[in-house]
């Protein structure tokens, strides 16, 4: 079992034959940080780790101890405002105003496997034996809530999947303004950032920068982590190459709003946070309710960038992707887009379905404009019926002509988008995402539907399966083409449109 714990000095060790990662509970039933780097033989204690200094200026723990101060600890999860003067992992906004948490340890759990994290997605095992789980579960007496710092290793991987969630218990509601799923504190600040920026068509261009005192960051602000930022964040030693070195990377396993950031403060230590960004999020939390962050994927390597790519590929591409075509190829096909655009008509789709067969290509995919009056990208999004001007045999017998060729069929919705121009903002202006009284900006002359309201959910949800119903399909094309813009939803009150 890759996690030991040790009740004498009450130290947590997760390790395996590449890194290790040590967390202790001093005996406020405060867990702080001890170590993250390459595997270390397990032991009792590891209380040589701990740095315990009086500092001047320092806001102390209390009267008794003025060499403690949540300032100078490595924290595994901090609350901010209570003596650390760093940015904390959660901002918990409470009834008489008061932002305190005060988080203890309560009780732990170390089990075999990885759990769930319905209804996020998330890394997975196929045997319980692959990895071992450490759910830490920390208690706040006055807000009488439960906050579980969940840690999964893997066996035989470099990776620590991390996540967190905070369960209402009390009487009174209260709401969340920051809830990051990862936070680590690194006791020095010798590292390089590296991020992934770019634009459409220039993705993930590698940026690489030394730490500095204060905050660097990456994130997104979007609605979704976007061809400009994407929710990655790497930090390896000057002297790091592809080949050798030390690094860590982590990776959000999440597409909206994110951040990444790296704090370096002026004692040179380092605090990593990952998260959902905390800009514009407020999340109330009503008595009994629950809040789940999504997972972070901290990947460790000591002998270089490629070691670290190589964990996140192999990791991603087995335990995170999933069905049929995560082992095999898949398809090799010819898109209808680039050769029609949308002047779509049956005989000229079936002329490049043919051409497509004739190549030895496997699959056929009909793109944008097969839908009612799509004759430009200024119409009909949203109206996911089939144009009979188009395709008067309908799609049914299109796809089943296409695959009496030998190749399967593939087709194209953009389902979250709505046109002014469409029977269904002419039915439900209301479902347009837009804050009232207030300008709507466009994109690619689409606007965004309002997926917060059910009844949207719903109504594109059965418009798609009749479709699905309908043709033999054997793949979507599920496209995206603008970011999110004047985000509000008419489904929900005022304090619940964080």
């Amino acid at each position: 079992m890759p996690i030991s714990f040790k009740q004498t000095s009450m130290t947590f060790h997760l390790y395996n034959r590449e890194l290790s990662y040590i967390i202790k509970i001093l005996p406020e039933g405060i867990p702080v940080q001890l170590y993250f780097g390459a595997a270390l033989p397990d032991r009792d204690d590891w209380d040589y780790l701990l740095e315990f200094a009086a500092r001047p200026m320092s806001v102390n723990y209390s009267l008794n101890r003025t060499d403690m101060s949540l300032e100078h600890l490595r924290l595994e999860y901090p609350m901010s405002l209570s003596g650390d003067m760093r940015n904390g992992a959660a901002d918990i906004r409470q009834k008489d105003g008061s932002r305190i948490a005060e988080f203890v340890y309560e009780s732990h759990e170390i089990r075999d496997g990885k759990p769930s994290l319905e209804p996020l997605p998330a890394c997975y095992v196929e045997s319980a034996d692959e990895a071992c789980t450490l759910d830490l579960r920390l208690w706040d007496e006055k807000i009488q809530s439960r906050l579980v710092l969940s840690y999964t290793i893997y066996e035989n991987r470099p990776v620590i999947c991390r996540n967190a969630r905070i369960e209402n218990l009390g009487s009174e509601g209260y709401i969340l303004d920051r809830m990051m799923s990862l936070s680590l504190d690194l006791p020095d600040d010798d590292w390089e950032q590296m991020v992934l920026a770019g634009a459409w068509a220039r993705e993930r261009n590698i940026e690489v920068h030394p730490l500095h005192t204060g905050v660097q960051s990456i994130y997104s602000l979007r609605g979704h982590s976007s061809h400009n930022y994407n929710p990655f964040l790497c930090l390896k030693r000057r002297e790091t190459t592809e080949q050798s070195g030390e690094c860590f990377g982590l990776s959000l396993v999440y597409s909206g709003n994110f951040l990444a950031e790296t704090d370096v403060n002026t004692y040179h230590t380092t605090r990593v946070s990952m998260g959902i960004h905390p800009y514009t999020f407020s999340w109330p939390l009503q008595p009994g309710e629950s809040f789940q962050t999504p997972e972070a994927v901290l990947v460790y390597a000591q002998k270089g960038l490629n070691a670290m790519s190589q964990a996140f590929h192999g990791l991603f591409r087995e335990r995170l992707a999933r069905g049929r075509f995560r082992d095999e190829p898949r398809p090799l096909l010819l898109n209808s887009w680039e050769g029609i655009y949308m002047d779509v008509d049956e005989a000229r789709v079936l002329e490049m379905a043919q051409a497509t067969a004739d190549l030895g290509l496997e699959m056929f995919v009909l793109d944008d404009g097969w839908f009612k009056d799509r004759d430009s990208d200024a119409t009909s999004l949203g109206d996911w019926v089939t144009d009979s001007r188009k395709l008067p045999s309908g799609l049914g017998s299109l796809s089943r002509k296409v695959e009496d060729m030998g190749i399967q069929f593939g087709l194209w919705f953009e389902p979250e988008m709505i046109s002014m121009d469409s029977d269904l903002y002419r039915s439900h202006p209301d479902w347009l995402m837009h804050t009232p009284g207030r300008r709507i900006s466009t994109g690619r002359k689409q606007f965004v539907l309002d997926f917060a309201n059910p009844e949207v959910v719903t109504y594109i949800g059965d418009a798609m399966e009749k479709i699905l119903d309908e043709a033999s399909i054997s793949y979507i094309k599920w496209d995206m083409n603008r970011s999110l813009s004047e985000v509000y939803s008419l489904h929900y009150p005022a304090d619940q449109q964080g």
